[in-house]
C-alpha cells in the first residue's frame, strides 16, 4: 500500500522495524484493539515516511476494522486520535515533497474511514443478533416456568383439594368406622398418587435422574376414568359419558382435555362438594370436545376458594392449541366447563 508518492527507498533496517509493526500486533487485534491500532498506525507511517512502500502495509485496514468491531471504550476519542495522527502523516508526506495531493489524501481517509464503519457495523450487528437471542432466552423461560408452574397447580391442586374434602367429611363419620376407614383409605390412596404425580414432575425437571418405569408419561383422554374414580372416593357423584372413537388422543389435545376435566372436578369438589356432577368427553375425527357441569351447591364448601388461576392457566393451555374454553354459571346456578380442542394441534 501506497501513500504520499515518494520515491520508493531501498529496504533497510527500519522496513524490518515498520513491517514486524505492521504485523505482529495484529495477533492482538481482538484482546487489546487499541495497542494493536496504535503500533500498527506507528509501522505505517514509518513505512510511508521513510518510502518503502511495503505490501504490509494493507495490514491498516484490517486493524481499523478489526478496532471497529472489538474496542470497548473511548472509542470516539480513538476515532479523533487517529484522525490526528493521519493528518499529521499527511502533513509530513507533504513536507518530504509528496504530491498525493489533497484529493489523494482525502480519498485515503475514506477508506480508512469505511475500515472503520465496517467494523462498526458489523460490531452493532452482533450486539443485535446478541440481544435477540437473549429475548428468544428469556421468552422460552418464562414460558416453560409458566408451563411447570400451571402442571403444579394441575397436580397439587387436584390432589390436595381431594385430600381436604375427604378429611373434612371424614370428621363426621366416627360413628361408623367402615365408612371412617374407607375414607381414611381413600385420604392415603390420594396421597399415593400425589407423590406419585410429583416424582413425575419432578423427574422432567431433573432428566438426569433415572426414571422409574412408566414415569413421565403424559396423561390423557383415556385416563379420564380415573379422575372420575378419584372424584368419587372422594364424595362427589359424578357422572361420566365418553365416546372416545376409534382413534387414539394421544399428546398435546389428549392432554389439554384430560386437563380440562380434571381441572372441572377439583372446582366441584372446591365450591359444590356433594353436587352432582355430569362429565361429557367426545373425540372426534378434528377435535375433541369435553364438557362438565355440576348442579348447584347445597351446603357450604368444605375446601378453600381459589385465586382462579386453574381456569385462566387452561384457558391458555386450550387457546395455545387453537381450542376453545369457556366456563361459566348456568341459569339453574350451577356450573359449566365447555372446551373444544382441535386434535389437528396435537405433538
Amino acid at each position: 500500500m501506497q501513500l504520499g508518492d515518494l520515491p520508493t527507498r531501498p529496504l533497510d533496517a527500519l522496513a524490518a522495524v515498520a513491517l514486524a509493526l505492521e504485523c505482529l500486533p495484529l495477533a492482538l487485534r481482538r484482546r487489546w484493539p487499541l495497542a494493536s491500532l496504535t503500533l500498527v498506525t506507528g509501522g505505517f507511517a514509518l513505512d510511508q515516511l521513510r518510502a518503502y512502500h511495503l505490501v504490509t502495509g494493507a495490514a491498516l485496514a484490517l486493524s481499523l476494522a478489526s478496532t471497529g468491531l472489538h474496542l470497548e471504550r473511548h472509542r470516539r476519542a480513538t476515532a479523533a486520535a487517529t484522525t490526528a495522527a493521519y493528518l499529521a502523516l499527511a502533513a509530513g508526506l507533504t513536507l518530504r515533497g509528496s504530491d498525493e495531493g489533497v484529493t489523494g489524501f482525502v480519498t485515503f481517509f475514506l477508506l480508512g474511514v469505511l475500515a472503520w464503519v465496517g467494523g462498526a457495523w458489523l460490531r452493532a450487528a452482533r450486539a443485535g443478533e446478541a440481544e435477540r437471542r437473549r429475548h428468544v432466552a428469556d421468552d422460552a423461560l418464562a414460558a416453560e416456568r409458566t408451563r411447570l408452574a400451571r402442571e403444579l397447580h394441575d397436580v397439587v391442586t387436584h390432589h390436595v383439594t381431594a385430600m381436604v374434602v375427604q378429611a373434612q367429611a371424614a370428621r363426621y363419620l366416627t360413628a361408623t368406622p367402615d365408612r371412617l376407614q374407607q375414607a381414611l383409605d381413600a385420604i392415603a390412596d390420594t396421597g399415593r398418587l400425589a407423590t406419585t404425580d410429583l416424582r413425575d414432575l419432578l423427574h422432567v425437571l431433573d432428566p438426569h435422574r433415572p426414571a422409574a418405569a412408566g414415569a413421565g408419561k403424559a396423561p390423557s383422554v383415556d385416563d379420564i376414568g380415573a379422575l372420575v374414580d378419584q372424584a368419587r372416593r372422594a364424595g362427589q357423584p359424578v357422572e361420566l359419558t365418553q365416546d372416545l372413537g376409534a382413534t387414539t388422543a394421544a399428546g398435546s389435545a389428549g392432554l389439554a382435555a384430560y386437563r380440562v376435566v380434571q381441572e372441572a372436578l377439583t372446582n366441584a369438589l372446591k365450591h359444590a362438594h356433594g353436587s352432582r356432577t355430569v362429565v361429557v368427553v367426545h373425540q372426534h375425527e378434528e377435535e375433541i370436545t369435553v364438557e362438565v357441569g355440576t348442579d348447584p351447591a347445597t351446603a357450604p364448601s368444605p375446601a378453600p376458594a381459589g385465586a382462579g388461576r386453574g381456569l385462566t392457566g387452561l384457558r391458555e393451555r386450550v387457546e395455545a392449541l387453537a381450542g376453545e374454553l369457556s366456563a361459566g354459571r348456568r341459569p339453574d346456578g350451577g356450573f359449566v366447563v365447555r372446551a373444544r380442542i382441535p386434535r389437528a394441534s396435537r405433538s
